[in-house]
């Protein structure tokens, strides 16, 4: 899969951009604030039909202007497709393939597979359970669409339960049998993500091992553990046991909404006892793993985004990854980078044909 050119409107810092796409790699280079990251992202935003970085569509919108469109053409088993993301202040975004609208934005994830290395990803190893539950979600959901049905099927339950957990407290009643009913489609969904993600994470992480082993140079032991409830217990008897708490805390304390994936060196949490340097290995091998599942998955080489990893690993991480994209394993690739001569230099070791797109802020 190759994305040809990309047009933006009004999208973030670009009032009017055009790029016609080199087939193998392609570089966006300037000093900080020129809307490099915001090319990424509106590439990244024609897959997943959101932005990586602010999912707040109106925030992406420039600011001189009341709507944005974004429009890729990419090549797919030789096929041309084009797809238009548009969205105007006040109204609900719009995703076309082909001039069609998709009725729900569902039903378009994982048709133009990708993945996204960022700074950013560093909330993963920083932030709280959901961001990483995000990544299992989003890895899976790419190649799996009933993952991704019963995901908004539980999530949709989920809200529901929480509101009559509410509406008790607040009207001092409570109705079993009505709490059973969501107890019962909480399992319904649930059960089959619990045992999704556990079968994920067994072929993953020993693709996570390899990779991490690649870019660190075999020095150090990682793991990568999926904790869930559901691993002791089925939900059901988790949420009859919590019933107490949960109408103490007016929501559901318990479920897959709680999983976790526990992130480890050497027998030691990353967060906690990770260098800098080992932080960010962990994560390039995480987002190089998923690459190589996705790729298993969906039989399609995804996008691959570099967005300024350049500047933040040292030369001899870079030279493992450079290494590691100089193979025919990986499809097309856009890196963001702040200095011209040095990605230039990078590249021209990975001997495949490259465009390099000068970025400058506008007048």
């Amino acid at each position: 899969m190759i994305l040809k050119s990309l047009s933006l409107i009004n999208y973030k810092n670009f009032e009017s951009k055009a790029f016609t796409f080199d087939a193998k790699i392609n570089c966006f280079v300037g000093n900080n604030g020129v809307g490099k990251t915001n090319v990424l992202d509106a590439i990244y935003h024609l897959s997943f039909g959101k932005s990586y970085f602010n999912p707040v569509t109106s925030q992406n919108i420039n600011h001189n202007a009341d709507f944005f469109v974004i429009d890729g053409l990419y090549k797919k088993e030789e096929r041309d497709e084009k797809v238009v993301v548009s969205a105007k202040k006040g109204q609900k975004k719009v995703i076309k393939r082909n001039a069609k609208i998709y009725d729900r934005f569902a039903d378009h994830i994982g048709f133009l597979p990708l993945v996204i290395i960022s700074p950013a990803d560093r909330d993963l190893i920083t932030e709280g359970s959901d961001t990483r539950r995000k990544f299992i979600d989003g890895v899976i959901s790419q190649s799996d669409k009933s993952y991704l049905s019963d995901l908004l099927g539980y999530s949709k339950i989920l809200s529901q339960r929480n509101a009559l957990l509410k509406y008790f407290a607040a009207n001092n009643t409570f109705n079993a049998d009505t709490l059973a009913v969501y107890n019962e489609q909480l399992e319904g969904f649930g059960t089959p993500i619990f045992e999704k993600r556990q079968q994920f994470l067994e072929r993953f992480a020993p693709i996570f091992n390899e990779r991490y082993k690649a870019i660190s140079g075999d020095t150090e032991n990682v793991t990568l553990t999926y904790n869930s409830s559901l691993s002791t217990m089925p939900l059901k008897h988790s949420l009859t046991n919590a019933l107490a708490k949960d109408r103490s805390l007016q929501y559901t304390s318990v479920g897959i909404h709680k999983d976790d994936l526990q992130f480890e060196i050497n027998g030691h949490p990353v967060k906690k006892f990770g260098s800098q340097g080992q932080q960010k290995s962990y994560l390039i091998a995480l987002k190089l793993a998923q690459f190589d599942f996705i790729k298993q998955e969906s039989g399609t080489t995804p996008l691959l985004l570099l967005d300024d990893i350049f500047d933040k690993l040292d030369e001899n991480r870079v030279q493992h990854i450079i290494e590691l994209v100089n193979t025919n394993d990986f499809g097309q690739l856009f890196i963001s980078d702040t200095h011209p001569e040095r990605t230039e230099n990078v590249v021209k070791k990975i001997h495949q044909s490259y465009e390099l797109f000068h970025l400058e802020r506008a007048q």
